[in-house]
């Protein structure tokens, strides 16, 4: 039982592993595509459910967060400003920037993670906890982005939107993974 859950761990390692390879390589034209992919999606109305209800509600949030540095925000739909220098400043975030490729990685990732080791009502708990961390982790990555931006300006928020971004994520499931094999007791 003890070499099977040593096994499934190093197996979600090693994918997580590949993932963060993958995507340092690919990042680039990553990028692009998924520029692409977001103009192709804009184009019909699958995009509207997320962009009329979960935009609004994490710019509430990440306008909560931000204002812990000292920034003052003005609220909007899918465009909020920041006042630097007493100047408003527009942030716009899509549905595309709150974070749905970290959730494909998510299930992704608990498709190696989650085996017959786990009882059901652990399996329940730990997609829970999965989804529930990788919703906070996206607020704190696209408040990290806004902060950055305020602070050091728009390139290096760019950067960091566009490149940090999977790396945070990555970060985030190693974390997940390794507290879920350390901490969770209920295995079948």
């Amino acid at each position: 039982m003890q070499r099977t859950n040593l096994v499934t761990n190093r197996d979600t390692f090693s994918n997580l592993f590949l993932m963060l390879v993958t995507a340092l390589m690919v990042m680039p034209f990553f990028s692009t595509f998924n520029e692409l992919l977001t103009r192709i999606i804009e184009n019909t109305f699958l995009y509207k459910p997320i962009e009329l209800f979960i935009v609004p509600y994490e710019i509430n949030l990440v306008r909560t967060i931000i204002s812990f540095f000292g920034i003052e925000s003005i609220g909007g739909q899918k465009i909020f400003q920041i006042i630097k220098d007493g100047i408003p400043q527009g942030i716009y975030i899509s549905w595309n920037c709150i974070g749905w490729q970290s959730f494909l990685i998510l299930v992704v990732s608990l498709k190696t993670g989650l085996t017959d080791n786990f009882i059901k009502t652990s399996k329940i708990e730990i997609v829970i906890l999965g989804i529930l961390g990788t919703f906070l982790i996206n607020i704190l990555r696209i408040s990290l982005v806004v902060l950055v931006f305020y602070f050091f300006g728009r390139l290096p928020a760019i950067i960091l939107h566009d490149y940090g971004s999977i790396l945070i994520t990555i970060l985030w499931l190693f974390f997940f993974w390794w507290f879920i094999y350390r901490f969770s007791t209920e295995s079948a």
